[in-house]
């Protein structure tokens, strides 16, 4: 039979004689596959398959039991924060003490302080372990964690997240077309992105690239004093834009100055308001003659 088994390697019935390659029958072959097939079953950690391909034997591929199974990386939780000490389970003999204004009471036993807030329906919480002795406080731990956690949350719910808007435009494009991409702009720097001003050319438009230039330095110039450039502007392929980022400080000077603008348009309004009564003059009827 063409097929040979042997411990420590299985050929798949194919033997080179005189430079010539003898293909063994369909039984053979599925003799020699059903071997391959058990002894990786039997053999488990190591077969060596041979195959015969273009008359040469190739080198043999080693089934290793790693190879077969599919290897995951398990990452590890990430560990909890660690939770302050709190009443009993503060284990130093004495600590100094805050009460709930802030006022320090001084340094007394830890049995004293937990007594103490006991008493006063609070609890004793460890805040400065380092200390010498340690810092403990006299407050309401279980508000305490909720104020924590919405702080927190409100946190993570106003953090930044900056990121990359577009505002697109033509050359040709009409002046109330220009405020309203400008006012855009606007709106989006005040909600924290930064903004890619972007003038599209189209057809011969490209031969007048100044057109563009002139365009984004209006939209700049308008603002200027909320607005700065992260990138000026430059042409790439037929489009022309440049990146602005927000100016907070200059934001909040605008707001500012709207706000004093409108105190005195209001201001003048109510005294235009007042000065037109008092320059009213009574209407005095006079007695009729008899």
């Amino acid at each position: 039979m063409a097929g040979r088994s042997t411990t420590g390697s299985i050929s798949l019935g194919t033997d080179l004689e005189a430079g010539s390659m003898r293909v063994p029958s369909p039984a053979a072959s599925m003799t020699a596959l059903w071997t391959v097939a058990i002894g990786i079953m039997v053999e488990g950690p190591s077969v060596a398959i041979y195959t015969a391909r273009k008359g040469v034997l190739s080198s043999s591929t080693r089934l290793t039991g790693s190879s077969l199974r599919k290897r995951r990386s398990k990452v590890p939780p990430k560990p909890p924060p660690p939770q302050p000490r709190i009443n009993e389970r503060i284990r130093v003999p004495e600590v100094r003490v805050i009460d709930e204004e802030g006022q320090q009471v001084g340094v007394i036993s830890t049995a004293e302080a937990v007594a103490m807030a006991r008493e006063r329906d609070v609890d004793l919480v460890e805040v400065s372990g380092q200390a010498n002795p340690p810092v403990a406080r006299l407050m309401d731990f279980g508000r305490f964690k909720y104020e924590q956690s919405k702080k927190e949350s409100e946190a993570r719910k106003h953090q930044a997240k900056t990121r990359l808007r577009e505002v697109r435009m033509k050359p040709k494009i009409d002046v109330h077309d220009i405020d309203f991409k400008t006012r855009t702009v606007e709106k989006l720097l005040r909600q924290g992105d930064k903004v890619k001003v972007t003038v599209m050319f189209r057809g011969r438009e490209i031969t007048h690239p100044q057109i563009g230039k002139n365009l984004l330095d209006r939209i700049f110039d308008n603002l200027e004093d909320v607005a700065t450039k992260e990138k000026d502007a430059a042409l790439e392929g037929r489009h022309m834009s440049m990146i602005l980022i927000a100016d907070k400080r200059g934001i909040a000077a605008r707001d500012r100055a709207k706000q004093l603008a409108a105190d005195a348009e209001k201001s003048d309004a109510q005294a235009g308001g007042e000065s037109e009564g008092e320059s009213e003059e009574p209407v005095s009827v006079g007695a009729s003659e008899d």
